[in-house]
Parts: structure tokens; C-alpha cells; sequence
């Protein structure tokens, strides 16, 4: 027998021997949360933000535009009206801890979304009331909220709140995240009394 053939079990062996233990401890891809994402434009999105991060339940919640026809825009061009954008509020959440259904009754709740491109001193197109879903599951719950509020006469106004299916989130400017938290203020014209706060 030719002595590399009589080497191949020794070999063997010392590979099973420097080989990962089988019983060593890998990362299990089924404890990892399955995080979804919602959009919601409800004014100035410093006030929104700061709302959201306080349910329990939601990762993150990153202030940004979307729904113009500007790429990558900035503040001030948004500001000026002429891009299409909104001031929105990207939400990533842990839907085993709070629903979409929750975050868009709160969404109805921190504001007032019978105003038309307003939210208290604030005007513009860019402060619109607006549901961005994610998918056709979304858009169905945002359009069932935005109907039972209506038909109980939640408002004194019709609700001017748009729902329209996905678009391109632009994060903002670093110095508008987190804006009242950093500030150690809180928001003017967006309140949640009945939000649990996180601990």
C-alpha cells in the first residue's frame, strides 16, 4: 500500500480532532426578534420621533423625508416646499410587542390629522398627515383605523390623514435625530397621554 494512502486515517483524525466541537454554541436565528418597519408623517418630526421612541415595543425611530420626487434631500430644500417630501418618522418595531395596529391608533392620537399640511404653527406640505405602508397588510389596517375613527366621530373635522402605499425613506440630517431628547425638551404640539413609557 502506497504510504500516502496508509497516512490518510492519521490525517483524518487530526482534522476531526481541530474541528469545531459539535456541541459549540451558535447563534440561534430563531430567538432573534422579526423587526418590521412603519412610515408616518404627522408634522414636525421632532415631536413625532420623541413620541414613538417611548412605546414600549419600538426599536428605533429615525426622523427623515419621503413621498416627493427629490433625491437624497435636505432639510432646507424640504423646508422650501418644492420637493414633494414630508417629514416623516421611519418606526422599527418588535411586532410581538406592539402591534401595527397600536402604532397607528397612537399615530391618530399624538396629532391633529383633520389639518390640512398643518400641525399647530407649523405649515406646509411638507408637515402633511400622511401613512406610509409597507405592505398591502399596513395600508388595510391604516385604512380600517382611519374609518372606525371616522365613523365614531372621533374628530370634529373630516380626517385629512393620506395612506399611500411604500416609499423611498431619506434619513435626516444627523442634528435632527433625536432632537428633543439632546435638547431635554419635549414636543409642542404632539402628546400621548395614555403611552406606557419604556422602563
Amino acid at each position: 500500500m502506497p504510504q500516502a494512502f496508509r497516512l490518510l486515517p492519521v490525517l483524518l483524525a487530526s482534522l476531526c480532532l481541530t474541528a469545531a466541537p459539535a456541541n459549540e454554541s451558535k447563534p440561534d436565528m430563531k430567538d432573534q426578534p422579526k423587526l418590521e418597519k412603519a412610515m408616518f408623517g404627522a408634522g414636525c418630526f421632532w415631536g413625532v420621533e420623541y413620541q414613538y421612541e417611548k412605546i414600549p415595543g419600538v426599536v428605533d425611530a429615525v426622523s427623515g423625508y419621503a413621498g416627493g420626487h427629490v433625491l437624497n434631500p435636505g432639510y432646507r430644500e424640504v423646508c422650501e416646499g418644492d420637493t414633494g417630501h414630508a417629514e416623516v418618522i421611519q418606526v422599527v418595531f418588535d411586532p410581538a410587542k406592539v402591534s401595527y395596529r397600536t402604532l397607528v391608533e397612537y399615530f391618530f392620537r399624538m396629532h391633529d390629522p383633520t389639518q390640512v399640511n398643518r400641525q399647530g404653527p407649523d405649515h406646509g406640505e411638507q408637515y402633511r398627515s400622511v401613512i406610509f405602508a409597507y405592505s398591502e397588510a399596513q395600508r388595510k389596517v391604516a385604512e380600517e383605523v382611519k374609518a372606525a375613527l371616522e365613523k365614531s366621530k372621533a374628530f370634529r373635522a373630516p380626517i385629512a390623514t393620506r395612506i399611500e402605499g411604500e416609499k423611498v425613506f431619506w434619513k435626516a440630517e444627523e442634528y435632527h435625530q433625536d432632537y428633543y431628547a439632546r435638547k431635554g425638551t419635549k414636543p409642542y404640539c404632539h402628546t400621548v397621554p395614555f403611552a406606557p413609557e419604556k422602563k
